[in-house]
Order: C-alpha cells, then sequence, then structure tokens
C-alpha cells in the first residue's frame, strides 16, 4: 500500500546500523520526512548492526522498518561474508577485503524498489568519500550515475517523477559526522560500525572501520557512546 500523499513528506532511508545511516536517518527526520527504513541482513558477520538498526529505526519513530534477508553468503567473496580474516592492520590504499561485491548497487536498487511501491520519492543513504575505506559504491559519481539509471528504469521515473537520492555525509569526515551526531543529540550507542565484534559483544577497536571511528570522534573531541575491546 502507498504511505503517500500531496501531503505527506515521506523518505525511505537505507538503515544499516552504523554511524552514517543513523546520522543520515536523523537528518532526514529534521527535514521533515516522515521515514520509512530498509535494514539489508546479508548474512554479515557483524549481525549485532541489525539490532541496533531497530533501535534506531524506534528512537527515530520510522513508520515502517523492514529487516530485508538477502543471504550474500551465497556469493561469498568478502571478509564480511566469506571464510576470510577482518584485516586488522588499517587503512590502506587499495580496497579491502571487506568491501562485499556491489552492495550499495544491490542495495539501492532495492531501496528505490520499496521507495516506488510506497510512493515516496525520497531516498536517503548515509555514504561519504573522505574518510572511509575505499569502497567505489561510495562516491558521488557512483550515486548520481544509479539515481539516473533509477529515473530511465522504473515507472516513476519515466512518468517524470523520478527518485532524489540524498546523502548528506557525501563530503563529512567522521569527525564532522561525530559531530552532526551531537548536534543531532544522537545517543550514538545505539549505533554499530565494528566489522568482527569480540565474543563479549565489544566492538574489537582495530578493523578499518572501528579504527575510522574512534579517529573521528577523538577528532571531534567527544566521547563515542560505543566500548572497544582494542584501541
Amino acid at each position: 500500500m502507498a504511505i503517500n500523499s500531496k501531503n505527506v513528506k515521506s523518505a525511505v532511508v537505507l538503515l544499516s546500523g552504523g554511524l552514517d545511516s543513523m546520522v543520515s536517518a536523523a537528518i532526514a527526520r529534521e527535514q521533515g520526512f516522515t521515514l520509512s527504513a530498509l535494514t539489508i541482513d546479508y548474512g554479515q558477520r557483524h549481525k549485532i548492526e541489525i539490532e541496533s538498526a531497530k533501535q534506531i529505526a524506534e528512537h527515530l519513530r520510522c513508520e515502517r522498518h523492514v529487516v530485508l534477508p538477502l543471504d550474500l553468503r551465497a556469493f561469498g567473496g568478502s571478509a564480511l561474508t566469506d571464510d576470510i580474516d577482518v584485516p586488522k592492520e588499517g587503512v590502506g590504499d587499495e580496497i579491502p577485503v571487506t568491501y562485499v561485491p556491489a552492495r550499495n548497487l544491490v542495495f539501492l536498487a532495492l531501496t528505490s524498489a520499496w521507495a516506488e511501491a510506497t510512493g515516496s520519492h525520497d531516498i536517503f543513504i548515509g555514504v561519504n568519500a573522505l574518510d572511509y575505506s575505499g569502497y567505489p559504491d561510495c562516491r558521488p559519481e557512483f550515486i548520481a550515475s544509479f539515481t539516473e539509471t533509477a529515473r530511465l528504469g522504473t515507472k516513476a521515473g519515466v512518468e517524470g517523477t523520478p527518485f532524489s537520492i540524498h546523502t548528506p555525509l557525501q563530503d563529512m569526515t567522521k569527525a564532522d559526522i561525530a559531530s552532526e551526531a551531537a548536534r543531532l543529540g544522537l545517543d550514538t550507542g545505539m549505533s554499530w560500525s565494528c566489522y568482527d565484534p569480540s565474543s563479549d559483544g565489544l566492538a574489537c577497536g582495530v578493523c578499518d572501520s572501528c579504527r575510522l571511528r574512534h579517529k573521528g570522534f577523538a577528532e571531534a573531541g567527544l566521547e563515542d557512546g560505543i566500548k572497544y575491546a582494542e584501541q
């Protein structure tokens, strides 16, 4: 059933449960959108982020939260979905093995499909292209290209009401994002970023995602809401 009408400003947010997706969704809420949240359960080893997404969706009063199963372990090819060790040496110059093949391409296609089904024309995704692990599907040129593909490949697009894909964090550093979370009054402890949590449920502190997140909060002079096994 379509949830949108001429009097409702609605958006679909891609909500992983991570810090970036939480801040992106909160910005959408601040801008006056009613929110529907989509979380993909893709067989990721850090499944704790799905529980984080549920908390965030409830906190942001999302109209609906869909957790969609899509087990990408059948494909593998990533340290997040295959029997490959998560690197702990720090962010390098090459695309790391934590890259999940075509993940944002697949996820944005699914988000667009749900947005079209609900009559929403606005999509929010928390990608950024400054402090990140070098994933190609976080770059602004990818977002621009996908927006055009969605315009050409959907009923909404060809009938003149294409999707607007919002990337409010695109040009932010992790320090900027941490500061934005503080400005929005968000409890960062609700979010989860670690790729390889410890057996007792702590963030490992040394994977790429933990390193970037910890660095961002340190540079912003803010305390993170999650606990790390190592720093």
